[in-house]
């Protein structure tokens, strides 16, 4: 998720695939530098990261038909994977979903008081990952989506929330987050999935320990500090914006060398009269 005042809420797949879709466009871009992509922690045979540069469309609001020149579609689990493309597979996985918190039963996390720990902007209930035990069961839970994601065809994973120790009053730690986030990553390849470090560029630089392969990053053109992710990524860097501001810069700095798309802030499908996709 973003930074305040872009965090966006993660969204479930529509009912029915809406068909059709043109891409906005949005100047050139200058050329950037980057470095080259490390080499993968626990790279196994077939797992790839998307093509760098890689037309990008982000469906996690609901499917739709790609717009042409996209080869790359990010949708929620529920959805079903698009053929012909690359398809990333969203799960939230550090925080339930608004109304299921019920579904993770001990696992969410309470303060002193008993109280449940929420993201303020989403209220969404964050899980406990303060123990071995509970991440075991968070990552099996968990794992069942990515089972679900490789059934479907999907090529890698994007969890979400990786960040929701910096929401935990305290509570939780990046310790806490890498040692859940390495359980999902061993999931994922033990599928032949790969996996994104979704935002959290404080941890972008043990990547390699957390075996994750590409980075999603929410407005890092808005924030200027898309270099805090191709540090370690090299150029397998997604760049999601969501003001015309953040594309402007995305595309002028990056839009040579990684995929840049701007969305509405809720990802509404085609159709939407909310929708907004732009590009470089």
């Amino acid at each position: 998720m973003p930074s305040l005042p872009g965090r966006i809420s993660r969204g479930t797949a529509a009912a029915a695939l809406l068909i059709g879709s043109s891409a906005c466009t949005l100047g050139a871009a200058g050329p950037a530098q980057s470095a080259p992509l490390p080499a993968p922690h626990s790279q196994v045979k077939d797992v790839s990261p998307p093509a760098p540069h890689a037309g990008f469309d982000y469906q996690i609001g609901g499917p739709y038909r790609p717009p042409a020149g996209v080869q790359v579609v990010s949708r929620d689990h529920s959805a079903p994977a698009e053929a012909g493309q690359y398809n990333i597979c969203y799960v939230n996985a550090f925080q339930a979903q608004p109304g299921a918190e019920g579904e993770w039963g001990d696992l969410v996390l309470r303060d002193d008081d008993g109280n449940v720990v929420k993201d303020p902007d989403w209220n969404e209930a964050l899980l406990d990952l303060r123990t071995a035990d509970n991440r075991n069961r968070i990552a099996a839970k968990v794992g069942g989506w990515i089972d679900e994601c490789a059934r479907k065809g999907y090529q890698a994973i994007e969890p979400d929330n990786y960040d929701s120790f910096t929401r935990s009053q305290g509570l939780l730690s990046a310790r806490n987050a890498q040692d859940l986030v390495k359980l999902l990553s061993g999931r994922a390849h033990g599928k032949g999935l790969a996996i994104a470090q979704k935002n959290t560029s404080e941890l972008a630089s043990s990547r390699a320990d957390n075996g994750l392969d590409f980075a999603v990053a929410e407005e890092c053109g808005e924030q200027d500090n898309c270099a805090e992710y191709t540090q370690y990524f090299g150029n397998h860097v997604i760049v999601i914006e969501y003001t015309d501001a953040g594309l402007r810069n995305a595309c002028a700095k990056w839009g040579a060398t990684l995929s840049v798309v701007q969305r509405d802030r809720d990802v509404t499908p085609k159709g939407d009269p909310a929708y907004v996709r732009k590009t470089c």
